[in-house]
C-alpha cells in the first residue's frame, strides 16, 4: 500500500497549483512550485521554458522508459464563476479552483506515483514525469519542446480527467482555411462570379461526406465548418472571394495526410492546414497497461478530445481522476476521494509493468 502522506502532499501541491495562475505561455509559477515539490522530496529535475521534468533514481539507459505526463497550464476562467478560481477552497469533499480538474488533479497524481517508485531498483522500466505547458493552445513550447531532451519513450501515460478509465485512441486535430474565389461585379448587374454560391457548394460537401472506413474506438471522421468570411463589406458587390474554416477530428484509420488529399479531390476552394502535428494516438488492447487496467475493473473508450498526447511519437494511454465534462466549466472542481483513486490508479497500472 502506499503510503498516505502521498496524498497529503498531493492535495497541498494542487492548492499551490490553484492559487498560482498560471494560463497557457504564463506558467512560470506554476513551474517553480512543481520544481521546488520535487527538490524537497530529493529528486533532481530538469526545466527548459515553462517545462519540468524528473527521471527515476536509479536510470538504466538499458532500459525502456515509461513516461508520465500531464499539463500545468490551464485555460481563462470562465465568466460564469462565482467563486475565486484562485482560492483553493475545500467543500463537501470537492477541492475548488481554476485547472483542479483539468488537470491539476492528474498532475499530481503522477507526481504522487513518480515519487512512490522514486527510489526503488531493478525496475524493468524506467520512468520519466514530465510536467508542461501550453496544452491548452498545443503550443509548441510545451511537451513538444522537450521530446528530443527525454530518453526514448517506449509508452506514455497521459493524465487527462477520464474518470481513471483508460482512453486507448484518441482523434487527432487538422484545421483548414479554405478560400473560395470567384469574380467582383456589381450586384445590381448580371455581374461577376460569386465566390460565396462556390464556398456553399464546398461546405455542403463538408457537412454531408462521411469517409467510409469507421474506427471501433474512435467512431468516423468528423468535419465541422466552423468560420466563414468574405473579405467583401458592400451590400451591392458579388464578392470575390470567401474563406472558410473546417474542423477536421481524424481517426486512427488514416493519417492526417490522407484525410487532406481526399478533401483536396473533391472541393474547388483551396485548402491549406494549419499545422499537421496533432495526429490520432492509440494503444492496442492487449498491451500489457490496457490489460492490467481491464484486471483492475477499469472500462476503455475512444476519446473524441485532443490532449499532448497527440504530440508524444510513442505508444500512449490516457487516463486520470477527474471528469472531462467539468472541465473549463465555472466553479471548476474535483473531489478529493478523486485525487486518492488516481494515486491508486497510477501506482497499481505501473506495479504490473515495473
Amino acid at each position: 500500500m502506499w503510503n498516505q502522506q502521498l496524498y497529503a502532499d498531493a492535495v497541498k501541491l494542487l492548492q499551490q497549483l490553484i492559487a498560482t495562475p498560471s494560463f497557457s505561455r504564463e506558467e512560470q509559477g506554476t513551474a517553480q512550485l512543481i520544481a521546488a515539490a520535487l527538490e524537497q522530496q530529493g529528486v533532481a529535475y530538469n526545466r527548459h521554458l515553462n517545462n519540468i521534468w524528473a527521471l527515476n533514481k536509479h536510470f538504466d539507459a538499458a532500459k525502456p522508459t515509461v513516461l508520465l505526463n500531464s499539463h500545468h497550464d490551464t485555460v481563462k476562467p470562465n465568466p460564469q464563476y462565482t467563486r475565486d478560481p484562485f482560492r483553493p477552497d475545500v467543500a463537501d469533499g470537492k477541492l475548488y479552483g481554476l485547472g483542479s480538474n483539468d488537470a491539476g488533479g492528474c498532475l499530481v497524481s503522477l507526481v504522487a506515483a513518480f515519487l512512490h517508485f522514486y527510489n526503488h531498483t531493478n525496475l524493468r522500466c524506467n520512468l520519466a514525469l514530465a510536467a508542461t505547458a501550453e496544452e491548452e493552445i498545443s503550443g509548441t513550447n510545451g511537451i513538444e519542446s522537450i521530446l528530443s531532451l527525454l530518453p526514448p519513450i517506449e509508452l506514455a501515460i497521459v493524465g487527462e480527467p477520464t474518470q481513471t478509465q483508460l482512453a486507448i485512441a484518441e482523434k487527432g486535430l487538422m484545421v483548414l482555411d479554405c478560400v473560395s474565389h470567384g469574380k467582383a461585379g456589381h450586384a445590381a448587374r448580371n455581374e461577376g462570379e460569386n465566390a460565396i454560391y462556390k464556398a456553399i457548394q464546398d461546405i455542403s460537401w463538408f457537412r454531408e461526406y462521411q469517409f467510409p472506413e469507421v474506427s471501433e474506438t474512435l467512431g468516423p471522421v468528423k468535419m465541422s465548418v466552423t468560420v466563414v468570411n468574405t473579405s467583401n463589406k458592400a451590400h451591392n458587390v458579388v464578392p470575390a472571394d470567401c474563406s472558410f474554416v473546417v474542423d477536421v477530428r481524424v481517426t486512427d484509420k488514416y493519417t492526417l495526410e490522407e484525410v487532406l488529399a481526399v478533401i483536396k479531390q473533391h472541393v474547388s476552394c483551396t485548402v491549406t492546414p494549419r499545422s499537421m502535428r496533432m495526429r490520432p494516438s492509440g494503444i492496442a488492447l492487449d498491451h500489457p497497461i490496457v490489460q492490467a487496467g481491464i484486471r483492475m475493473g477499469k472500462t476503455w473508450y475512444g476519446s473524441p478530445t485532443t490532449s499532448d498526447q497527440a504530440l508524444i511519437p510513442a505508444t500512449s494511454v490516457k487516463i486520470g481522476p477527474g471528469d472531462s465534462a467539468r472541465s473549463h466549466t465555472a466553479d471548476e472542481f474535483i473531489y478529493l476521494e478523486e485525487i486518492s483513486q488516481g494515486i491508486d490508479t497510477y501506482i497499481k497500472l505501473l506495479t504490473e509493468i515495473l
